[in-house]
């Protein structure tokens, strides 16, 4: 990356509490070169819908504006330039399908790109989310050192517990699926391993454009953006810190909330007993079917065989040649390689693994509706130190 400029990116709605937090521990940034955006947002039918949460949401919305254009306010405590775009306001908020964080995040990337340049170092936030002071200079330093083959980071994360037990049953429940999935995909040396979340992200602005921009949803944005970026380029997944063993890791919180289809905030909401089906468990032998059929993306480049995903693949892609079309389009091995690797992507290993069924329910010997929350959160640390091992030989 051979400028230094970074872009802070914020979708906000209703967020009067933590937008304050995050500006100040922006304000502590060693790395000083980089400016802020903010996308207040919500949909236009909440002015006028008598619903008593949009209203107090469209207040407080109201409430960030005047925060983040006041003299004394957001760029005050950030001590940065802060740019407010917004969505909120009569006759300005989201309007139609035109309405999310899938489109506040395409907003705010859009206008770093337009005022800063493809050379940007574009960093993805939320306002609930804590980052350390070094933060920000440890992302510049790792796309300056790799070059110009990084396209994007899936930064670690850990969720603060609340003190709420419920809540926190529940977060460490969704926390402990989210670590299983991701590291028996990086035990198979899965190119998809990777957690998103839209609060743990960064990409150059060139490697953005490359892919075409983030898809806007109203939810699963985020995965959809970074398996983009795996698909033509490389990702990171840790940021080192100086000395290399440690990596920043940035803290959301994890709070109920229904404002996105699925992930932590309505995980939370629906409770632990609710995530069996939802969020499960899925069996080590899944996995390792996934990693036995890339495994044999080589070999089929000279002629077909059953992987462990054919039956599967036969019936989501509709057609009996799984692998015909790509070799009359491909002519190289490595060629034809990346292409298996495109057509079994993410999200086909997602529906894969959904297919074949969770495993056992006990996989980790605890019940997370009875046992101690420090139970549950030891587990989640051992997990979590799995991970970490795991994404440094990663990468």
């Amino acid at each position: 990356m051979s400028g230094s400029r970074i872009a802070v990116a914020v979708p906000v709605l209703a967020e009067e509490e933590s937008l304050p937090r995050l500006m100040q521990l922006l304000g502590r940034q060693t790395w000083r070169d980089f400016e802020v955006f903010v996308c207040v947002n919500q949909p236009e039918g909440w002015w006028d819908d008598g619903v008593p949460q949009h209203a107090e949401a469209c207040r407080e919305n109201s409430r960030m504006l005047q925060y983040l254009n006041a003299s004394d306010g957001a760029a005050a405590d950030a001590g940065a330039v802060v740019h407010a775009i917004d969505r909120s306001s009569r006759g300005q908020a989201w309007e139609g399908k035109r309405k999310g964080v899938g489109w506040a995040r395409k907003v705010l990337f859009e206008a770093a790109l337009e005022r800063c340049g493809e050379e940007v170092l574009i960093v993805s936030l939320d306002a609930d989310t804590a980052v350390s002071d070094s933060y920000l200079a440890s992302l510049h330093a790792l796309f300056a050192q790799v070059g110009a083959s990084l396209q994007a980071v899936a930064v670690p994360y850990r969720h603060p517990l609340t003190g709420d037990e419920e809540c926190d049953r529940a977060l460490l429940r969704y926390e402990v699926y989210m670590r299983h999935y991701l590291i028996n995909l990086l035990r198979i040396g899965n190119p998809y391993a990777f957690s998103a979340l839209g609060s743990a992200m960064a990409f150059t602005g060139k490697a953005y454009r490359r892919v075409g921009g983030i898809t806007p949803l109203e939810g699963g944005e985020d995965f959809y953006l970074m398996q983009k970026f795996v698909k033509t380029g490389r990702i990171a997944l840790r940021v080192p810190l100086e000395g290399g063993e440690a990596s920043e890791c940035v803290l959301p919180q994890g709070r109920p909330s229904w404002r996105v289809p699925f992930g932590t905030g309505p995980a939370v909401a629906r409770g632990v007993e609710a995530m069996a089906e939802t969020y499960p468990f899925y069996s080590e032998e899944s996995f390792e079917e996934v990693g036995r059929t890339y495994a044999l993306f080589p070999a089929l480049y000279d002629g077909d065989a059953e992987t462990p995903m054919s039956e599967f693949l036969r019936g989501q892609l509709r057609r009996d040649d799984l692998w015909g079309p790509l070799r009359r389009n491909f002519k190289r091995r490595a060629i034809f390689v990346h292409a298996c690797t495109e057509l079994v992507d993410g999200l086909r290993i997602l529906q894969y693994l959904r297919s074949r069924g969770q495993g056992s329910a006990d996989v980790y010997g605890v019940d997370f509706a009875t046992d101690p929350i420090e139970t549950l959160d030891a587990l989640r640390q051992r997990l979590f130190a799995t991970e970490m091992q795991l994404r440094r030989q990663h990468g």
